[in-house]
């Protein structure tokens, strides 16, 4: 099923009772239509009816089993409740389903090595989902953090520059360059992309703002 098929949950509306009735109905006259079970899922998740959502979600997947996005979203509810052998094997079923439109499945793998402190693994992953869309600033961002982790200043402060380039008034972005610059030696740029970062609202470490300053005295 390809992706542009799929509803995206940022259109939905705020009527959310009136939404889910209609799309309930829908699901009930076409018990086979994966779009419409997707929306409804997608609905149910913006109404916190999540055991709902995961069950409108596992029939896309039961209707089509290369329904992808509907693997990413029911993934990203398991991973949500701290269920991360669910999540993962979620997203590995996206990539074998679509490998074409993996980008975020991989994302996502990412981030459940990161939770598990398998910083290899999930520099991997990131590194794949970059392959596949090198758009995804948060992505970078979040290899940035992991390449910090590892000492990886070098990289780190390349991943760090190309996330502020997508996404320039990101805070997080922001604080994870002033962060590469610091353990690149620069820290005049440090600090300025530091104030940036706050600037934008980012409550920035008071360790690493007193180890800059006192760099810079």
């Amino acid at each position: 099923m390809a992706q542009e098929d799929m509803e995206n949950s940022e259109t939905l509306t705020e009527d959310l009772p009136t939404v889910i009735a209609e799309m309930e109905k829908k699901c009930k006259q076409a018990p086979d239509n994966v779009v419409a079970f997707h929306h409804l899922g997608l609905v149910y998740m913006k109404a916190g009816r999540i055991d709902e959502a995961i069950t409108c979600l596992t029939r896309c997947i039961e209707i089509d089993g290369q329904a992808n996005q509907p693997m990413i979203n029911l993934g990203a509810i398991y991973f949500g409740q701290g269920n991360l052998d669910k999540a993962q094997e979620l997203n590995e079923m996206a990539i074998a389903a679509q490998p074409d439109l993996s980008a975020q499945a991989y994302a996502n793998l990412g981030l459940i090595w990161q939770q598990r402190n398998e910083l290899d693994k999930s520099i991997e992953a990131y590194e794949r989902a970059i392959q596949y869309d090198p758009k995804l600033a948060t992505v970078w961002m979040n290899l940035t953090s992991v390449l910090t982790m590892k000492g990886d200043d070098e990289r780190a402060l390349k991943s760090a520059r190309k996330a502020t380039e997508l996404e320039p008034d990101s805070a997080l972005a922001q604080n994870n360059l002033a962060v590469a610059l610091f353990f690149s030696g620069d820290y005049t740029s440090s600090k300025n992309h530091m104030e940036k970062a706050k600037e934008l609202g980012y409550s920035v470490d008071p360790n690493f703002e007193a180890g800059l300053n006192e760099r810079l005295a």
